[in-house]
């Protein structure tokens, strides 16, 4: 009877190893079976649960100016990320994280409500706003980097270089023209996430390779500083609507400024919405009234005429059918180089009926107008020049004297330019080159001659005359300075009335373009300024933004005075004669 209790334990410890042994047995065919038959799925399920693909962008490119300072670049953001199946208290969350980032609950509330397990709340949120978020150490929001472009400058060159919109998509200027260069590349790169359901850090190399292209400009952001701030002063003196102002190297096209005012902050450029985005220089045209004599000069000079040639001024009235053409000062006999000086337009009607329609019309398209520029600039206009059959009598002597026909500001520039380059019509030149996101040059861009407008003899001619009417008895008097030999052309037009085919009283256009030295012209520049009050001829309100911009160029140039012993200076008093329209 002693045996039977040992017999039991026995019996039990036998029963009890079985056990173990089956359980043994079994974790190891479960085992084998998680870990060999299994395997793929299972690591697949804790490789969804601790990582995400997403799709990543590069930084986008920036746009610099001639001296490489930045114009439109980058700045460091954060996108900010929910895994909706880790947030608690949606309601609640949503309301702390709408506060701080100024937008609606609702929205945040239903994107938390998805299914899915990545919902982007917002993009391009500032590193300290984003910081200020991760404080609060909310479940399941995360945070990936992005960017925000930023154009350091403000309102400089704002109508040339634009701004991006949603998703940093080019949307006016250069930014929208250019957007798929600048645009940084995409790519989908699986990301992994800790134990808290957070996005860890993109491998920075990975964002560095994926960085757009760089635009190197023409522009001179001192010339271009320059040339806005006097055109503001000079609108607000004349409490005028608008302006522009263009500075062009005549030799090789490049643009070194395009000025407009008003301006606008492409930073916040919503709250503009008042003031036009686009670049007027290149999209709008205007008629540009006596600054157009200067071309058809320079046909009747190609045509056998001399800067001698006399014509019959009518004494200040002339009348073509029912029309009259009228001068302010009455004259009789004025040679080509006095209707340039006094700005005469029955002396340009007397020049265009001479030529002939066809003949003044083939040399204002070869000047490029009726034509694009093709500047790199998007929605750039052609202007208006109708073929000659379409012109009648009053038309070929308007169209002399810059009204009837309207030109866009790069096309004006240009053609200025090429009388001072010797005849030489050059294409207008924004870009310098193209830089890859690595530092290497893509593209670079040359100086591209369009045509020889007209002969360097005509155009040296024309020179002298331009140079002419900046001296005493000219028209342009105030665009005189001192030590330098400046060439111009005022121009003074009547704006048409909108809708309407005839004239409006008290609007006007006032214009002076010109350049200097006259021997070896550095800069040529054009100024614009649509419907000046009480002074609104171009030798009185244009002239003076000219020479001041021209001289603060010089001086930044250090491009020495053409006069030995002469120094850059800007005072003058004189007041010139009033201008023919």
């Amino acid at each position: 009877m002693a045996d039977e209790p040992h017999k039991k334990i026995s019996r039990r410890v036998v029963v009890i190893q079985v056990m173990l042994v089956a359980t043994l047995v079994l974790l190891g065919i479960k085992s084998f079976d998680i870990q060999i038959l299994k395997a793929k799925i299972y690591s697949q399920r804790a490789e969804n649960g601790y990582s995400r693909e997403l799709t990543i962008k590069g930084e986008r490119g920036h746009i610099l100016d001639r001296n490489h300072n930045k114009l439109g670049t980058s700045l460091d953001a954060m996108t900010i990320i929910a895994d909706p199946l880790h947030i608690e208290a949606p309601v609640k969350i949503a309301r702390i994280l709408a506060n701080i980032l100024e937008i609606d609950p609702k929205a945040l509330t239903e994107k938390f409500s998805t299914e899915k397990r990545y919902a982007v709340l917002a993009e391009a949120v500032s590193p300290e706003l984003a910081e200020e978020i991760r404080k609060l150490r909310l479940p399941g929001i995360s945070f990936t980097k992005s960017f925000k472009r930023f154009y350091p400058n403000r309102d400089l060159a704002a109508q040339v270089i634009g701004f991006t919109g949603k998703n940093d998509i080019g949307r006016e200027g250069l930014e929208f023209k250019y957007n798929t260069i600048l645009a940084g590349r995409e790519i989908a790169v699986t990301v992994r996430r800790d134990g808290v359901g957070r996005v860890l850090d993109i491998d920075k190399k990975t964002q560095d390779d994926l960085r757009g292209n760089t635009i190197v400009l023409t522009l001179d952001k001192k010339i271009q500083f320059l040339s806005e701030t006097t055109l503001e002063q000079t609108v607000k003196d004349h409490k005028a609507k608008s302006g522009l102002a263009l500075v062009m190297r005549p030799a090789t096209g490049e643009i070194l400024a395009i000025a407009h005012y008003p301006r606008f902050n492409p930073n916040n450029y919503q709250d503009f919405s008042d003031i036009p985005y686009r670049n007027r220089a290149v999209t709008d045209a205007f008629e540009p009234g006596s600054a157009m004599k200067v071309f058809t000069a320079a046909a009747a000079l190609e045509n056998g005429f001399t800067p001698q040639s006399i014509f019959f001024c009518e004494n200040g009235r002339y009348r073509i059918g029912r029309y009259v053409v009228n001068d302010t000062h009455p004259h009789d006999w004025l040679s080509i180089n006095q209707i340039i000086t006094y700005s005469s337009n029955i002396g340009a009607v007397k020049m265009a009926e001479t030529l002939g329609k066809q003949t003044l019309y083939n040399y204002l398209t070869r000047f490029g107008f009726g034509e694009k520029t093709l500047v790199e600039c998007p929605g750039e206009t052609a202007g208006t020049l109708a073929a000659p059959a379409q012109w009648s009598n009053i038309d070929t002597g308007a169209i002399s004297f810059g009204q009837g026909v309207s030109v866009s500001a790069i096309q004006l520039i240009c053609a200025i330019s090429a009388i001072a380059n010797n005849g030489r019509l050059m294409k207008p030149m924004l870009i310098k080159k193209i830089i890859s996101g690595t530092g290497t040059d893509l593209q670079v861009f040359s100086p591209a001659p369009v045509r020889q407008a007209i002969s360097p003899q005509v155009a040296s001619r024309v020179k002298h005359m331009m140079r002419l009417a900046v001296q005493e008895k000219g028209t342009g008097t105030k665009a005189s300075l001192d030590g330098y030999t400046v060439c111009g052309k005022t121009g003074t037009a009547q704006k048409v009335s909108p809708g309407q085919k005839q004239y409006a009283k008290n609007k006007y256009v006032s214009v002076f373009a010109g350049f200097a030295p006259q021997e070896n012209p550095q800069l040529a520049i054009l100024v614009v300024v649509d419907e000046p009050q009480k002074k609104y001829y171009g030798g009185d309100v244009a002239a003076p933004a000219f020479k001041h911009i021209m001289a603060q160029s010089f001086h930044y140039l250090s491009i020495p005075p053409t006069s030995p012993g002469s120094m850059v200076a800007e005072s003058s008093t004189f007041v010139p004669e009033g201008e023919n329209l």
